[in-house]
């Protein structure tokens, strides 16, 4: 591991403040343990030396006769020698000697970032060893300007080879927080909230799937009971991580509590060699009062990264709802042409576009353009499509394969075999093991050469298949890890060769959804569900992590097709817009009332994209049946909110709208943004025809009236500043 930047200051005392983005964090660095996070949160302003080490002395627990019954503080690297009795946050051998290392820290170096050199303690990397082990570690703290807390750590090995099983970092939480948040789900229907009390034990969710999956849980969140949005002192984490990970929140019963964070590994899927290192993913915490708040920190974080994507997020048609794997040039020309013409700005050809491609269970792997169907090449569809003024889109799977396919039957060793075969299809796919080089380059230059040859600006990357059986041929090893890192390092090598090169991480939908992947990505897909009644729940919890920009969200048929309900064209754009926007119906079929209503939503998006691109995402806390949320301007002199109802409340009417993250001390004009029969005559409160101006603190405080709205209706309400 190399940090960021390599501080050269040694702390002045024990005990290291480093101050942020509202966020304090004080290590312990005594008795040259490993740090010990005394203190993440709230910040705790500027202390003095005799601060620190008073209230390092108020972390000391109050029976001091026993490490293992009183531990007192924990470090970020929970060690079983220390007395630690919770999981071992390494846990590894050489032949079975050196399982319970003990490290000491031999050097401490406190910094600034060169983003920010005026502060001087954003940064902490400590070194330690272990002589009897033969190991050493360096674990590297780093607080970003947005108070987002992230750490790592490197782990070499001077001995005999060292087998790695666990190397899990923790982060310590407050005596406050009593109940646990996390997400599971489905396919198209992923991100679904779960919480409970938070037990004494160990809560863990596992992804063992080689990606985060369908059901990950994107985050494990802790805070004082009954927290929401709004309110509430929450603690969260996230593993910045595209493979097989655990996400665990522990608590002990002398008093401890962690949030912890690791790769999950197979057995002898990482061996250090003499004079080999590892390094961890990114651990990375957030807090806030509230999870808006917390979610504004990596939404920051996010946005204050040199690769963010800059640029309006581009209107996109993509062909998918539209002709599934029926492909014709006429007709994808017909769609391109009228794609452009209600102000699309590019275009993606999804699945069916490759040799032999006619379903869902030939081909994966050929990359090459089938004759058959495109005669002259996907050639004049690409130039059309940059003639009409929109960027040109393909859709690839390259880590995936089907055994029906030119490649599988010419190399059926570069299929993962775990020693019983290829293992049962899913989808009937199978997957590519990309560790094989020749593997690698074949599937790289493939997709390089299209890029090269059509211009291709996107490439929807798509991985449908778990890593149930994956092992590296021909002795079967365990390939999870290697997989992802040769992933990352496709990604990175395309765009490398093709500068501008956007990708966009979709597996499945929503199964590859992490900060590992986003550091090679520039968009990815909630969800395969475009059915606007789940859509507002998984894009409300995606939210957690990511801005509305990263997310993909796209205009679906009137008639879902993954869940067969119906949902009228307002209630599938409003809940489209704040994301980066797509179009999926059939533009083709659609008849001119439809064409432009779409159109209108489409310039409605590119008129407010840069508010909800850049603006602070916000949520009202509300009874279950409702949703109100929006973005705010970050000068807050605009917002825009949507109000929707999800299920029939037993009472009538709902809360009323409080519309949270306003300037308490401005006037703002309330108006509705888009006119329509949502909000019938006789439905609608009588400020919502006129529009009502009043301040901030009244409209977050006292609110306004709701509209009553049937099931799968919204409205939107804009609120501008005025004069009062």
């Amino acid at each position: 591991m190399e940090p960021t930047t390599e501080p050269t200051t040694e702390p002045t005392a024990p005990v290291v403040h480093l101050r942020r983005g509202g966020t304090s964090v004080v290590v312990s660095l005594t008795d040259r343990r490993l740090p010990r996070v005394l203190h993440w949160g709230e910040d705790l302003g500027a202390l003095t030396t005799d601060d620190l080490l008073a209230l390092e002395r108020t972390a000391l627990p109050t029976v001091g006769d026993s490490a293992i019954t009183y531990p007192g503080p924990v470090p970020v690297l929970p060690q079983l020698a220390e007395g630690w009795l919770g999981t071992p946050g390494i846990e590894g051998s050489r032949d079975g000697r050196a399982w319970a290392p003990s490290f000491t820290v031999v050097r401490a170096r406190v910094g600034s970032d060169p983003a920010d050199p005026a502060d001087p303690a954003a940064l902490l990397v400590v070194d330690a060893t272990d002589e009897p082990s033969r190991l050493e570690l360096t674990v590297e703290l780093r607080l970003e300007p947005s108070g987002l807390l992230r750490q790592r750590a490197r782990l070499r090995n001077l001995g005999d080879p060292y087998r790695v099983d666990r190397l899990e970092l923790a982060l310590p939480l407050p005596d406050v927080a009593d109940e646990l948040l996390d997400l599971t789900g489905r396919w198209a229907l992923e991100r679904v909230p779960q919480r409970h009390p938070f037990p004494l034990g160990r809560w863990v969710r596992e992804s063992r799937g080689g990606k985060p999956g369908l059901d990950g849980p994107l985050l494990m969140i802790a805070g004082q009971p009954g927290f929401g949005f709004r309110g509430g002192a929450v603690w969260g984490v996230h593993l910045a991580w595209s493979g097989n990970q655990a996400l665990a929140a522990e608590r002990t019963p002398a008093g401890s509590r962690l949030l912890r964070a690791g790769e999950l590994l197979h057995p002898h899927e990482l061996v250090l060699d003499t004079g080999e290192a590892t390094t961890t993913p990114w651990l990375v915490g957030s807090w806030g009062w509230g999870l808006d708040q917390l979610a504004a920190r990596f939404h920051a974080f996010l946005r204050a990264r040199p690769r963010h994507p800059s640029t309006p997020r581009p209107v996109t048609v993509n062909t998918w709802e539209a002709v599934y794997f029926t492909h014709d040039l006429d007709r994808l020309l017909d769609l391109a042409e009228r794609g452009a013409a209600i102000g699309a700005e590019r275009f993606v050809v999804d699945d069916g576009w490759f040799l032999g491609r006619r379903d869902d269970t030939s081909s994966l792997g050929d990359w090459l353009v089938d004759p058959d169907v495109w005669p002259r090449g996907l050639d004049p569809l690409a130039e059309r499509v940059h003639e009409l003024g929109m960027e040109f889109g393909l859709w690839f799977e390259p880590e995936m394969v089907n055994l029906d396919s030119r490649l599988a039957r010419e190399h059926p060793g570069w299929v993962f075999d775990a020693g019983h075969g290829p293992g049962l299809p899913s989808r009937y796919q199978h997957v590519l093991d990309l560790g094989h080089e020749e593997a690698y380059r074949l599937v790289r230059d493939r997709v390089s050469r299209l890029v090269e040859r059509l211009g291709i600006d996107y490439i929807k990357w798509d991985h449908n298949r778990y890593l149930t059986d994956a092992g590296h041929t021909p002795d079967g090893r365990a390939g999870v890890r290697r997989q992802t890192q040769q992933a990352y390092r496709l990604m990175n090598d395309l765009r490398t060769a093709h500068p501008g090169l956007e990708i966009e991480s979709c597996a499945s939908g929503g199964g590859r959804i992490d900060l590992g992947v986003l550091e090679h990505t520039d968009r990815v897909w909630d969800s395969d569900c475009n059915d606007p009644h789940d859509r507002v729940d998984i894009q409300r919890w995606t939210t957690l992590l990511l801005p509305p920009e990263l997310q993909g969200t796209h205009i679906g048929a009137h008639e879902s097709h993954t869940t067969r309900r119906v949902a009228p064209l307002a209630f599938r754009a409003a809940t489209t817009l704040w994301g980066h926007l797509g179009v999926e119906i059939d533009l083709t079929r659609a008849d001119e009332a439809e064409t432009a209503a779409v159109r209108r939503w489409v310039t409605l998006h590119r008129e407010t994209r840069g508010l909800l691109h850049t603006g602070t995402v916000v949520h009202a806390d509300t009874q279950p049946e409702v949703r109100l949320e929006g973005v705010v301007s970050t000068d807050r002199t605009d917002a825009l909110y949507q109000f929707a109802v999800l299920d029939r409340p037993a009472a009538w009417p709902p809360e009323r709208l409080r519309l949270p993250g306003l300037d308490p001390g401005r006037h703002y004009r309330v108006a509705e943004v888009v006119v329509t029969d949502a909000v019938p005559a006789g439905q609608r409160p009588p400020w919502l025809d006129d529009g009502v101006t009043l301040p901030g603190r009244v409209l977050e405080g006292y609110g306004l009236e709701a509209p009553s709205l049937d099931v799968d209706r919204s409205v939107l309400l804009r609120a501008t500043s005025v004069a009062p």
